[in-house]
């Protein structure tokens, strides 16, 4: 048997933050490793040190200590410029706020990454065709965010998130905005990717039946990963 890609790989990552004269520690001596195609969840209470990870992994924050390797490529050294083109090429985020562009149409908030890396013509219209018709949305393409409701909304940061291929898709707490159906079928549509394309994605959550969809779950408290849930196969069609 093929050993598992290891996509991503924290070795005693730490996160401290001085607020006040106060030292606030975000992440605790963290190692952990997820695998290719991995769906991994993480809960826990406000303030355990789910999303410090989650910021950590995207590049949107730095650790204090320890290493951490996104496709088996140490980020250590990373600069500004390194970690944005690796959010432009290997990683996807969704967050809990849609954070659409409120100008312009579904189908151009989808294009958006793409115009950033310089990508113009038939090719991103295509893709942009294509990621749409995978959440769902090919009827709603001309509709700005206003127009959309808040399920609507995520699918198409989903769409967005993964428009432009990413390995990881990273989501923080995408249906914390939502309805319990129109959340469970973020989490259904998240889990498809994972079966599909077999995507890495980690996902932060307060919800246990979201976290019901990932392969394991781990708990987080105090800045520390404390259990981990190994679930059996599950099928989710979006």
């Amino acid at each position: 048997m093929d050993q598992p890609i290891t996509m991503v790989r924290l070795d005693q990552v730490s996160k401290v933050y001085e607020r006040g004269g106060a030292t606030i520690t975000g992440l605790d001596r963290v190692s952990l490793e997820v695998a290719k195609g991995d769906f991994c969840a993480f809960i826990g209470p406000s303030g355990c040190g789910k999303s410090t990870l989650l910021n950590l992994v995207g590049g949107l924050d730095v650790p204090t200590s320890g290493d951490l390797s996104l496709g088996g490529q140490p980020t250590g050294r990373f600069t500004s410029d390194d970690w944005t083109r690796t959010r432009r090429e290997t990683v996807g985020i969704v967050f809990q706020a849609f954070h659409l562009i409120p100008g312009l149409t579904a189908a151009e908030n989808v294009a958006f990454p793409l115009l950033l890396r310089g990508e113009r013509g038939a090719s991103v219209q295509a893709r942009v065709d294509e990621v749409l018709e995978l959440v769902s949305m090919t009827q709603r393409r001309h509709h700005r965010p206003s127009e959309l409701s808040g399920g609507e909304q995520q699918r198409v940061a989903v769409a967005r998130a993964i428009v432009h291929e990413p390995q990881i898709l990273l989501a923080d707490e995408p249906t914390g905005n939502l309805d319990s159906q129109h959340g469970a079928d973020i989490i259904a549509l998240l889990r498809s990717l994972v079966q599909r394309f077999r995507k890495t994605v980690l996902l932060v959550t307060h919800s246990a039946a979201a976290a019901e969809a990932a392969d394991y779950v781990w708990e987080m408290k105090d800045g520390q990963l404390v259990t981990r849930t190994q679930h059996g196969p599950v099928t989710v069609v979006a």
